[in-house]
């Protein structure tokens, strides 16, 4: 029998003012050459952290059911063996330490100690872990070095972070190279956002001055820098397979829903940090675009590797021909949706087909798009369709 296939690909154009969302290592705004012009791009990584920010920050998820990525899992784990059990912070480091020893390569003693690896795990597995000793915590913690390793060697701490994953670590994954068995695959992809045009980077050069100089002291500024910018229109995209997320989710099906409605959000909501204070870069999608699929992703920024040249707006040209290539897809390849909900603006797109370049063919938006709904119209109108498949998947035969 054939497996169940439900892609949600999302499309967002996003206009952003002078910004250094995401810089490299000598501090440029990052870039990447497409269909032969420069463009401004956006990490697939800086785009993922925002959007699990945004899962607490913006969509009140509490932190005790979400993930955290560090090298301080002793620490972590230490701390809630003392709230539970009453342990002083040097038992409950050296018994910490002791269980994630094998796992995890953590040098056993009193001393916290960091993991060799960045491990990306939700807080409720800790709990998970402490529920395997917490009864006996005191009578562990008495006996010496080697008889407490010995007595926790058996102990199934590695299964813990195996099962009931935090929804970030489902839809994100998790990838330790030297232990294979903690791999976790993620359920999503994010592309890296590329401008729909090419782009210069230019250079804001900025003073600072003392504010105690008197009127007959130089008159210099006190400090000078300058930092790099660019400002773009950006395709972003990322796909998320339903299945294989319910799958992370040992197959539940309302944490799943759950998950996608708060991915459907955040990714679409959040922005990453970079120079935030100095640029004030927030803005909002001019559109989103849910296309539920039953075959595969499409990635649509072929529509854009002729980059666009404009001088009176980017945006509306940009949702012309992501139109078209939506549409060229189901008609050349027949890669059909099974539903699409999207968010825009009727009269800014149908203002700019009075004016189509070459390589919109005509294409209605609407015809692409379906009808302009609210975000969240569109993300309630994309869980109706994806839930009924979602639920006969899951339901036990």
């Amino acid at each position: 029998m054939t497996e169940p296939r439900t892609y949600i690909d999302i499309h967002i154009l996003q206009t952003v003012p002078p910004s250094n969302l995401n810089r490299d290592d000598a501090g440029s705004p990052k870039q990447a050459v497409y269909g032969g012009a420069r463009r401004a791009r956006v990490s697939s990584q800086a785009w993922k952290r925002a959007t699990r920010k945004a899962f607490q920050d913006e969509l009140g998820i509490p932190a005790e059911q979400l993930g955290t990525r560090t090298k301080r899992v002793s620490t972590l784990l230490a701390s809630r063996l003392a709230d539970r059990t009453g342990l002083d912070g040097e038992a409950a480091t050296r018994l910490s330490n002791a269980l994630l020893a094998h796992d995890l390569d953590i040098k056993p003693g009193k001393k916290a100690a960091e993991s060799a690896y960045l491990l990306f795990f939700g807080r409720g597995q800790l709990d998970a872990i402490v529920d395997l000793v917490a009864e006996r915590a005191a009578e562990l913690t008495a006996l010496a070095d080697d008889a407490l390793a010995k007595a926790v060697a058996d102990l199934p701490v590695r299964a813990q972070l195996t099962v009931k994953h935090p929804i970030d670590v489902a839809l994100f994954g998790r990838m330790v190279a030297d232990i294979p068995a903690l791999n976790v695959d993620a359920a999503t992809q994010v592309a890296h956002a590329l401008s729909v045009h090419s782009v210069e980077i230019e250079f804001d050069y900025y003073t600072a001055v003392d504010d105690e100089k008197t009127a007959d002291e130089d008159a210099g500024a006190a400090m000078i820098g300058t930092v790099e910018f660019t400002s773009a229109t950006l395709y972003r995209f990322a796909t998320l397979d339903v299945h294989h997320l319910a799958g992370n989710l040992d197959q539940d099906p309302e944490a799943t829903i759950e998950a996608v409605r708060a991915f459907l959000r955040a990714f679409v909501t959040s922005m990453p940090t970079g120079h935030q204070n100095t640029f004030a870069h927030r803005t909002v999608p001019s559109v989103v675009s849910y296309v539920v699929r039953a075959d595969q992703p499409v990635n649509l920024v072929s529509a854009f590797e002729s980059p666009i040249r404009s001088r009176d707006g980017i945006a509306a040209k940009a949702a012309l021909r992501l139109a078209a290539e939506l549409n060229r897809t189901s008609t050349a390849w027949g890669l059909t949706p099974l539903a699409v909900a999207s968010v825009y603006d009727p009269a800014s797109t149908a203002a700019a087909s009075t004016h189509q370049d070459r390589d919109t063919d005509g294409a209605s938006v609407a015809e692409a798009f379906g009808a302009a709904r609210s975000l969240d119209e569109a993300i309630d109108a994309t869980i109706a369709v994806v839930r009924p498949r979602l639920d006969e998947s899951t339901t036990p035969r």
